[in-house]
């Protein structure tokens, strides 16, 4: 009996054995094969070269640029013994780059040192080429320390076009965590077109495959995927940005060129403009200060962020409003003797001596404010800001730039829900006149000159590759009433009388335009505090408005110039007369 039991018990073992040796052999081979080759092949991810930003002729205004980052062997921290070590090297690089700071580079390593981490730890992002070369030999031969070549972007005319080109910067935990391509280049567009094509300009990643041995040297390569990426080529051109920065020099402010048909935007500048190069390698608190307190605000993309009442300009429209009704047509004249009592308040006229009688067409080309009172009691509110609002403003242009502004439409509803108020007539009138809470950005009112010129929804846009179908944006009757309006714009520049005759009467092609005098709103106490007190006069002057499309007899541009209180050296009326002539010698009115 216990002879079988110590059978039976080695039979069992047996067959425990076997199938254990059966398992290991066969069942779980396949478990262990994948294993081996997670411990054997690795994958890395390669950033792609950022894609460069093109001029409609070919200048590249976003480029590319070769420099470096340095990293430490791994291990030299959590090991006690290599300590030394680590500090040597930090030091070194420090000797080699004063401008690095030994703590920081040292918690840079001890963040990413662990006994799980076998690659190089990355302590300086960035160190240019001119830097670097210099010492490139000694720190190579270093088997401590890893030089990369990595990408970096560069903006070659630094301060040109700022605001449409933007600029890049270093990536921060939200954009890792909502881009992945954003983690491994280390940086992505903040602003401008640079932010607004971030997905295209980036491009794809790259992966790479290969073995490594037992001591993580890579034997082979198995697969090799490049990464991509794509340009983004500008209708801008580059000549004409030039001469726009060149014309504005001192004066801040804003301008727009753009095509009537198309919407292509030729040339646009916010002024002062600022240069893109120091947000690649992060700006200095001394630098971003000097900027962010700069009364002139450089910082600040006016084309679509700048919020102005549109004083004169905005009339065309606002008599757009009062032909809709069935109570005023071109003929309807009203007299001005300077001013319009309204209760106990009178609405003046800008000239105080007034103009006398005046229909539609001399009521735009002198710019009488009474003739657009008297019209905007006839009409009402809720006629001129429907209309208003039907044409663009109040609403976005969809220019393809981040985080554009829409800007103020006052109306009944507006101010009730914005005030808690009520609307009264007075609010009316200086809707009228492109006053009170109106605000607009100086993109809407381009936009809004060339929808005049050419009768049809043109969208702004900087990406030349972008079309768009063209819808009506007038009704039938409006078309009819536009020939009207351009006549009186006509007028405005080439007529005796006209607000902007002195100034255009005599360019080498006819133009139609619209002068305009915008308040100056939101003066801040901060802002206040800062000027002195000799330069608060000049901050508290009104700014200087001046929309026109040329030529006159087949429109092909909308140039809208807005120069702050007035220009220190130049004024609205120069400017526009310069660019002008400027296009016309590089051919674009043939």
């Amino acid at each position: 009996m216990k002879v079988r039991i110590v059978i039976v018990f080695v039979l069992i073992f047996f067959i425990f054995l076997l199938s254990r040796v059966y398992y290991l052999s066969i069942k779980s081979n396949i478990y262990y094969e994948e294993l081996a080759k997670q411990n054997a092949i690795k994958t890395k991810f390669l950033a792609p070269a950022r894609g460069q930003i093109i001029d409609r002729n070919g200048t590249h205004l976003a480029i590319n640029d070769l420099s470096f980052s340095i990293s430490i062997k791994p291990y030299l921290h959590i090991r006690k013994k290599n300590r030394p070590i680590l500090e040597r090297e930090i030091n070194n690089i420090v000797h080699f780059f004063p401008d690095l700071n030994a703590s920081t580079l040292m918690r840079n390593y001890v963040a990413g040192d662990s006994y799980y981490n076998q690659e190089f730890i990355k302590v300086v992002d960035l160190v240019t080429y001119d830097a670097i070369t210099p010492h490139f030999s000694n720190l190579s031969l270093n088997d401590n320390i890893k030089i990369e070549p990595i990408i970096t972007r560069k903006y070659p005319f630094n301060s040109l076009a700022s605001h449409i080109i933007g600029y890049v910067g270093k990536s921060n935990l939200q954009d890792i965590s909502e881009n992945e391509i954003a983690k491994l280049a280390n940086y992505t567009g903040k602003s401008g077109i640079e932010r607004y094509y971030n997905t295209i300009l980036q491009g794809t990643k790259g992966i790479q495959t290969y073995k490594v041995n037992a001591l993580n040297k890579i034997v082979e390569e198995v697969t090799y995927n490049i990464p991509e990426s794509d340009n983004i080529h500008l209708t801008i051109d580059f000549e004409l940005q030039k001469y726009l920065s060149e014309l504005f020099n001192e004066n801040a402010g804003a301008v727009v060129v753009m095509d009537v048909k198309n919407g292509e935007i030729l040339a646009a500048g916010s002024f002062p403009e600022y240069d893109l190069n120091p947000f690649v390698t992060g700006i200095s608190t001394k630098d971003w200060n000097e900027l962010t307190n700069n009364l002139d605000h450089p910082f600040s993309n006016k084309l679509i962020n700048g919020l102005y009442p549109p004083g004169s300009v905005v009339k065309m429209g606002v008599a757009l409003s009062f032909l809709n009704t069935n109570s005023i047509n071109r003929f309807t004249s009203f007299y001005c003797s300077g001013g319009v009592e309204l209760g106990d308040r009178v609405f003046r006229c800008w000239n105080r001596t007034g103009h006398g009688r005046v229909d539609l067409k001399h009521g735009i080309q002198h710019s009488c404010d009474v003739y657009f009172y008297e019209g905007s009691i006839r009409a009402g509110i809720t006629q001129i800001s429907s209309t208003l609002g039907r044409i663009g403003f109040g609403v976005k242009t969809g220019i393809d730039l981040p985080n554009e502004f829409v800007g103020t439409v006052p109306s009944r509803e507006w101010k009730q829900q914005k005030f808690k108020q009520p609307w009264v007539q007075g609010d009316t009138l200086n809707t009228s006149i492109g006053q009170g809470n109106f605000l607009v950005t100086p993109m809407q009112i381009a936009r809004y000159t060339a929808q005049i010129a050419s009768g049809k929804e043109v969208i702004p846009h900087l990406n030349k590759e972008l079309k768009y179908d063209k819808k009506d944006v007038y009704t039938l009757v409006e078309q009819s009433n536009l020939p009207y309006i351009r006549e009186a714009m006509y007028a405005v520049a080439n007529e005796p009388g006209g607000t902007a005759f002195r100034y255009l009467n005599n360019l080498p092609v006819k133009i139609a335009a619209k002068t305009g005098t915008a308040q100056v709103v939101g003066f801040s106490q901060k802002d206040k505090n800062r000027v002195i007190e000799s330069m608060l006069e000049y901050y508290t002057r009104s700014h200087s408005w001046l929309t026109a499309y040329a030529p006159y007899d087949n429109p092909k541009y909308s140039i809208t110039v807005l120069v702050e209180h007035g220009g220190r050296t130049i004024t609205s009326g120069v400017a526009m007369a310069s660019i002008v002539r400027k296009m016309n010698e590089m051919g674009y009115f043939k």
